[in-house]
């Protein structure tokens, strides 16, 4: 059996406080973030490592992160962290069943805040590649103008990137709308 880590939920955020836990967890696929470095040179780092509430769903469903609360010091089960998660983080419920999908598929993502979308989507890890998708996630029956498609993959092109639209059927399984830009 793989070994369990143990996180703590900090009122908005998840935090593995042991560096040896967090190094091994960042090293199988690049999960969170050491505190206080920004971009990790080496899997292998001596801080606590934050993992986004996405993160610490998806660990806690395959069984690799015990999560404990700050202020109960109690366990929390799945169910009970993905609600409370899901009062946090806007569209937690489709933003969750898109990461997992992309997890499972065996590719690293990160988030794409700072790329205007949800994620960043990486083949191998940051580091090694570039990210070559960006994912942004949206209700089924969101409405986008032109403007917004177009300012998105104008975004996407000067990154080099793929730009990926993903909403969730009614069956709950995730559906990848990709623009690709050309020039005429």
């Amino acid at each position: 059996m793989s070994e369990k880590f143990r996180g703590e939920f900090l009122g908005n955020r998840v935090v593995v406080w042991d560096p040896q836990q967090g190094s091994k967890l960042y090293a199988e696929g690049f999960y969170g973030k050491p505190l206080g470095i920004r971009k990790p040179k080496a899997p292998s780092f001596n801080k606590p490592l934050e993992l986004s509430l996405l993160e610490a769903l998806y660990l806690m469903e395959k069984g690799k992160l015990t999560l404990v609360d700050a202020g109960t010091k109690r366990e929390l089960s799945f169910e009970e962290f993905k609600e409370i998660a899901s009062k946090i983080h806007d569209k937690l419920e489709e933003k969750y069943i898109v990461y997992k999908d992309l997890r499972d598929k065996g590719y690293v993502v990160r988030p794409g805040m700072k790329f205007g979308a949800d994620f960043a989507v990486y083949e191998h890890g940051p580091g090694i590649d570039h990210a070559p998708f960006l994912v942004h996630v949206l209700p089924m029956n969101s409405r986008l103008s032109a403007l917004e498609i177009v300012r998105a993959g104008r975004l996407a092109t000067t990154v080099r990137k793929k730009f990926i639209i993903s909403t969730i059927s009614p069956e709950g399984k995730p559906i990848y709308y990709v623009f690709t830009w050309f020039r005429a």
